[in-house]
């Protein structure tokens, strides 16, 4: 035993040996006609890879030009109306790239719009996607071809478009075809039971307004077995066939009874549709807004553009006399050094104000950011070798609005405080469908039946063979008449005890509906405060267009004092420098302020609703096909034709009042705006030192505009270069100006003389004791002087400068 036992321990050690030679490590199979090139074989699992799409893209970007800037300024003018801006950029839309609300300035949203998707942003796409858009749920039956209909209570955002909430309303047609074959022993003395079984349904069911089901179900049975061969008395035939044609009706008595409660949906989804619509009103009036908006602030570039023209010109003619004087040793380094800078910074600034610059106190767009800022919004190419011009001067005449006929208007055509009314509609009959929910379901059923059972399904020929008999016809014993069966059922299914759901359920909508209720209530409040800030903002900017007129006018009689003081020796250069500083930014003030009048303008029509009219704006359905017309036309003489139904009620009740109406209408609708919560606190005279002044800040409004010496911006040139130096600049006149032509800025000497001494050196550069005698000032003068290219000097020499970079004295940080 012991041996045995020893003899197959060594049998298992020498397996286990030889197994643990060989390993566990898995080998590859081995394939036929296997080839080294792995072409179907992917190593890794996960990568970036690119989708099989292919869209053609806008020529508008396949095909735009180099961007414009500062060393590319190939363009022509294309003097753009705003009408026409509006009307290119409505062509256009195809997504709005604009935010929803009402915020009087909104952000550019074409960096969030390159990152999103199509669902976050309007477009014209989305009242259609609306009207298409389906339920997941399909038209389901029961085994006998009845509709199942939905259970349980209503919500606007579970309802699709109104097309398919109307589908629950149509008919459904259902079959099935079924077959069985029994071969199965009995625990008896009878002999096994054979039989072959074959059914045929076919049924429509239709569900209807009233929330009932009507049900057309035909049947068609065919049955053979052998009872006959066990007791030949059971069964006249071998087989027989059995048709039934039946007419099923149910109806619920209280839950779900009505049209109220049925066509609930589809109300529910109609009014989706005209909160889309609204939606869709809101993008498009927001895109005209931004639009007016971008073409004033590209305006306000423009003028921009000329006021730093202006002050550049002003700067080198300071600096020219500047250098005259220190010339003639009436003047100091220090003067031309300072009028020097103030050239830069005047330069400066007309760079920044050309093509836009994000250092501090600068112009963050110029003139071509603003412009391709307005081309986002008409939708067209970034740079086409034309830079918009606006044509349209934005208007000074005086606005004032009645303030009941606005409030009137804004609480009736804003389609934000439309939306929030169709929502509360929507609320009232989620409402009543909850309130449906608490009742008992009770259903009544009725069923009639036509039978026929013969011992062949045969034509029916009017033959006298009575039915089950050999030789009998299914079809005959069916159109007999005379076999006919009905059924009725009544079912019966209260709440549960307690109903905590339901009762939970109508709470719950009571509340949204209250909630919406005062969420409107809110709305109008402060749409009525936006109303009022706006209409006061209008009064503000007229006053400071007409304040910064006669700014702009005194900066010009002050410079124009300083100037000739200053050619007197009675005035430092610091001071003439500084006057022209200030008229710069008086001018440019006066354009600010002029184009946020404009935009207060707008903004006012904004929120009253009427932006759109002002600007012949009307949203209509587009055109169908003409076999929906004549469909529509049969349908209208259709019900043209009908009797009306005495005391007949429609529901759900009204839900609309009709088509939008004019803003003329609206005070007549919302009413005469009269105040109805207290009373207007009027101050006595002890409050009042003057009537007409209060406040005692001797602010008197201004009744008619300031003229000012102004032009249009298509008087400033026809080409390119004149956006750069316009010959006729305004006020350009009143600015002693040396003999030859003022440069343009790539004219201007901003670099170092070939072969000789810089002749642009910094202030700390020219030192007072550098210079011994009215001759050395003057020598140094004419090799530090400003003078355009080509314009000679004293000494006959003709100035030449390079274009290279002035090298700039830099301290380390470290010191």
């Amino acid at each position: 035993m012991n041996r045995s036992l020893f003899r197959y321990t060594a049998y298992l050690q020498l397996a286990l040996a030889i197994l643990f030679a060989c390993g566990c490590a898995p080998t590859q199979p081995f394939f036929l006609n296997e080839s080294p090139d792995l072409e179907y074989y992917l190593n890794s699992a996960t990568g970036i890879e690119y989708p099989d799409v292919d869209v053609e893209s806008l020529p508008d970007t396949t095909q735009t030009l180099r961007p414009l800037a500062i060393g590319n300024h190939d363009y022509q003018f294309w003097n753009l109306p705003l009408e026409e801006a509006v009307s290119i950029a409505l062509a256009n839309a195809k997504f709005f790239v604009t935010t929803s609300g009402i915020a009087e300035a909104r952000q550019n949203v074409s960096d969030q719009f390159i990152s999103g998707t199509a669902d976050q942003f309007g477009s014209i796409y989305d009242v259609a996607i609306q009207q298409s858009t389906t339920q997941s749920v399909p038209l389901t039956v029961d085994g006998n071809g009845n509709r199942v209909l939905p259970r349980g209570v209503l919500r606007a955002n579970q309802v699709g478009g109104v097309e398919d909430a109307l589908s629950e309303f149509d008919a459904q047609a259902s079959g099935f075809l079924n077959y069985s074959n029994t071969d199965r022993p009995n625990n008896s003395p009878v002999a096994a039971t054979q039989s072959d079984d074959f059914n045929i349904q076919q049924a429509i069911s239709k569900r209807t307004a009233t929330g009932g089901v009507a049900t057309l179900r035909n049947q068609l049975i065919y049955g053979r077995n052998n009872l006959g061969e066990i007791a030949p008395n059971l069964r006249q035939v071998p087989s027989d066939y059995t048709v039934t044609i039946e007419a099923q009706v149910q109806q619920p008595l209280l839950r779900n009874r009505g049209t109220l409660v049925n066509r609930i949906p589809v109300v529910l989804a109609s009014l989706n549709e005209d909160i889309s619509i609204a939606e869709y009103e809101i993008q498009i009036r927001n895109l005209v807004r931004d639009v007016e908006v971008a073409y004033w602030d590209l305006y306000v570039s423009y003028r921009n553009v000329a006021t730093s023209i202006i002050g550049r010109n002003s700067a080198i003619a300071t600096a020219q006399f500047a250098r005259l004087a220190l010339e003639n040793g009436t003047g100091t380094r220090q003067e031309l050094a300072q009028a020097v800078e103030q050239y830069y910074q005047f330069r400066g600034l007309l760079e920044s104000a050309i093509a836009g610059s994000n250092l501090p106190g600068q112009d963050r767009q110029g003139v071509y950011g603003a412009e391709r800022r307005l081309r986002e919004l008409l939708g067209i190419s970034p740079t086409d070798g034309r830079l918009i011009r606006p044509i349209d001067e934005p208007t000074i005449a005086r606005v004032e609005h009645d303030w009941n006929e606005s409030v009137a208007q804004a609480l009736y055509l804003s389609p934000e405080l439309r939306q929030t009314k169709t929502r509360i509609k929507q609320q009232d009959l989620e409402l009543i469908s909850a309130k449906n929910q608490i009742l008992p379901e009770v259903n009544l059923s009725l069923l009639y039946r036509w039978v026929g059972v013969g011992d062949t399904l045969g034509p029916p020929s009017g033959g006298s063979a009575p039915p089950v008999q050999p030789g009998s016809s299914a079809l005959d014993a069916l159109t007999s008449g005379n076999f006919q069966e009905g059924a009725i059922r009544l079912e019966v299914t209260p709440a549960p005890f307690g109903a905590r759901r339901e009762l939970a359920r109508i709470r719950g909508a009571k509340l949204r509906l209250t909630r919406e209720r005062a969420n409107l209530q809110e709305k109008e409040r402060l749409l009525v405060s936006r109303l009022s800030d706006a209409v006061a903002k209008v009064a503000t900017h007229y006053q400071l267009v007409q304040t910064n007129a006669q700014r702009w006018q005194a900066a010009e009689q002050e410079v124009e004092a300083r100037l000739a003081e200053f050619k007197n020796g009675r005035s430092p250069v610091n001071v003439v420098l500084q006057s022209q500083q200030r008229r710069a930014q008086a001018q440019i003030d006066y354009y600010r302020a002029l184009a946020e009048y404009n935009k207060s303008l707008n903004f006012v029509d904004y929120l009253k609703g009427t932006m759109l009219a002002n600007n012949n704006i009307v949203l209509r359905e587009g055109p169908w096909n003409k076999k929906a017309y004549w469909d529509a036309l049969e349908r209208a003489r259709e019900r043209s034709a009908g009797h009306k139904l005495q005391y007949g009620v429609t529901r759900p009740g009204v839900v609309r009042t009709g088509p939008l109406r004019d803003a003329a209408s609206a005070a007549d609708i919302i009413g005469s705006g009269t105040m109805t919560h207290g009373e207007t606190m009027i101050p006595d005279n002890t409050f009042l030192n003057d009537p007409n002044d209060p406040l005692g800040l001797n602010l008197e409004p201004y009744r008619s505009p300031v003229e000012v010496d102004d032009q249009s911006l298509l008087e400033l040139g026809d080409q390119p270069a004149d956006l750069l130096s316009p010959m006729n600049a305004p006020s350009l006149e009143s600015v002693p100006t040396p003999a030859p032509p003022l440069p343009t800025p790539d004219a201007m000497p901003n670099q170092t003389s070939t072969g000789g001494p810089s002749r642009w050196q910094s202030a700390e550069k020219i030192r007072p004791s550098e210079v011994r005698s009215s001759t050395a000032r003057s020598s140094t003068a004419r090799s530090n002087m400003i003078a355009p290219a080509g314009y000679e000097t004293r000494s006959g020499e003709p100035s030449s400068y390079e274009y290279a970079p002035e090298p700039v004295r830099r301290i380390p940080i470290s010191q």
